[in-house]
């Protein structure tokens, strides 16, 4: 029988987001299916107030949904709660939250540093 995961985003612990090799400040993660040397699974992102992810292109399809608060990407759009965004392969960017959120992400590769 395959084994079944049901995660809660209210009640998992969270690691220091440490996916582009060291922790990055004021962001955690949960790791539900992700697998950090192919770079595909999913994950639950939380980002304390004032976090800012590291610039990045997208290698493949990156697409995550605002469970709470508000992300801001580097051309100033502000992503709520309840949106779910498509970044295309090739696409790069960097995010911010002033407030803090909580994202679920799913990822179909590694990102590269920009």
């Amino acid at each position: 029988m395959k084994k079944r995961i049901i995660t809660n985003p209210l009640n998992v612990k969270f690691e220091p987001f440490d996916n582009y090799g060291k922790p990055i400040d004021r962001i955690s993660w949960h790791k539900i299916s992700y697998n950090k040397e192919s770079g595909q699974g999913s994950y639950i992102l939380k980002m304390e107030p004032g976090a800012k992810t590291v610039p990045h292109e997208h290698t493949n399809y990156e697409e995550f949904y605002i469970l709470d608060g508000e992300l801001k990407d580097a051309d100033g759009q502000i992503f709520k709660k309840g949106d779910f965004i498509t970044f295309e392969p090739g696409s790069s960017h960097s995010s911010s939250s002033e407030k803090g959120c909580l994202i679920l992400v799913f990822m179909r590769s590694r990102n590269k540093t920009i």
